[in-house]
């Protein structure tokens, strides 16, 4: 089953059980990957990797809002978010801990032999293709330069 009908079907579970917060976000879903459809101007759909980079970058943001809302005293605004947050993960292949993710990157790292932080471009182009959507970009990156020095 495609995310896109994933996704209109969690909408209407939503709407019948009157969840807003759950609505909230999965309209935003929709709304992204229409964009992103459009956007490029094919008729093609998206893929599955263009799918999980359009949740993680909604996961991002709404984290980032959270944390901002936090920072400002405002956690009335900053609850909706991470509820939100928790019902766009529902949606994301499963995250890799810090040690499954810095297992991966020390095997890229002996393979390729790289030394000294000039060959973080090469590391982390290896290690987001292989790691995919499983690890965050900058988890990535802190395990990287920690090895890399």
């Amino acid at each position: 089953m495609s995310l896109q009908v994933q996704i209109m079907d969690e909408i209407k579970t939503a709407m019948r059980a009157k969840d807003t917060v759950a609505l909230e976000a999965l309209r935003a879903i929709k709304s992204e990957m229409l964009l992103a459809a459009t956007a490029s101007g094919s008729k093609e759909e998206l893929t599955a990797d263009d799918e999980v980079k359009l949740l993680q970058r909604l996961v991002k943001t709404r984290k980032e809002s959270a944390r901002i809302f936090t920072e400002q005293n405002r956690p009335d605004l900053a609850e909706p978010e991470l509820a939100q947050v928790a019902v766009i993960e529902k949606f994301l292949p499963a995250q890799l801990s810090e040690e499954e993710v810095e297992a991966v990157v020390a095997k890229i790292i002996a393979e390729t032999g790289a030394a000294g932080i000039a060959s973080m471009g090469k590391v982390m182009g290896l290690a987001s293709a292989q790691l995919g959507g499983t690890a965050e970009g900058k988890t990535i990156s802190a395990i990287v330069k920690k090895l890399l020095v």
